[in-house]
């Protein structure tokens, strides 16, 4: 279960870096040279992220909690960060993909245990 989570902690750290890139995309919109460095240091770190979650985990759990992860801290970060509106239904959508992540990871953990 150990690699189980190392494997999650790359995909949420992936899911991360996904969003800073976005994020830094906004706050660094005057000087284009690095706001497309952080940009692409942000993206590279993701994909090394993700590759290193796909070590542990099956492909469908670290692609979803990787995109999980990004949809839900982009949405918070414009909401704190930008303030930008947030509807209730974003909200519903958000806490829906969070039990689909966790069904999701509790049905691939189990079906791997009675594998073995």
């Amino acid at each position: 279960m150990e690699g189980g989570r190392i494997g999650y902690a790359w995909a949420i750290s992936a899911g991360l870096n996904a969003a800073f890139a976005a994020i830094a995309a906004k706050f660094f919109s005057d000087s284009q040279f690095v706001k497309y460095g952080f940009i692409i240091f942000f993206n590279v770190m993701m994909w090394g992220c993700y590759v290193n979650s796909l070590k542990a985990l099956s492909s469908l759990q670290a692609t979803v909690t990787n995109f999980a992860t990004n949809f839900l801290s982009s949405g918070l970060a414009g909401f704190f960060l930008f303030n930008e509106a947030v509807s209730t239904k974003w909200f519903a959508g958000a806490l829906l993909i969070v039990l689909g992540v966790l069904i999701l990871s509790k049905s691939s953990v189990e079906k791997k245990e009675s594998s073995d």
